[in-house]
């Protein structure tokens, strides 16, 4: 599988977030190397706390799917999934999670706790990180910096 190709597609949905005025994180998932669900960051847009990136992709991916099991499928995000998306990405078995940044102040993923491969719940999630971690890492900083401002 190309990482880098749909972390790019990930980074463009950062990129509609970012310009929205709303947290850049965007979200692509993939099945037998074709889109399937696509999302943006759109709490403050939609005024909906669960309008996360994941959340978004996972929905369209559903219907596209026609199931709610996601089971073959890798979820591309630019930013670590926090603890919400992370419960959602494992109720919908959804096979390899990969992240550009890491998300120190709510990451599910690995850096606040690992929802994602914690053996006392049914499903196990593959997790790659730091595909493109630079530029989904300079867009959060740009965002908050001009957020500052």
């Amino acid at each position: 599988m190309d990482y880098e190709k749909y972390m790019d597609m990930a980074l463009e949905q950062a990129h509609i977030a970012y310009d929205k005025g709303e947290v850049p994180i965007g979200c692509v998932i993939v099945y037998n190397d074709k889109v399937i669900g696509k999302g943006a960051n759109m709490r403050v847009t939609y005024g909906n706390v669960l309008a996360h990136a994941e959340i978004i992709a996972i929905d369209e991916a559903c219907k596209a799917m026609g199931d709610w099991r996601l089971e073959d499928c890798t979820l591309f995000v630019t930013v670590e999934p926090c603890p919400m998306c992370s419960g959602a990405i494992l109720q919908a078995r959804i096979k390899e999670v990969v992240f550009g940044s890491r998300n120190p102040k709510a990451g599910c993923a690995g850096s606040i706790y690992n929802i994602l491969q914690e053996s006392r719940f049914n499903h196990f999630v593959n997790i790659k990180e730091g595909i493109m971690q630079e530029e989904c890492s300079a867009l959060m900083k740009e965002f908050f910096k001009r957020f500052r401002k």
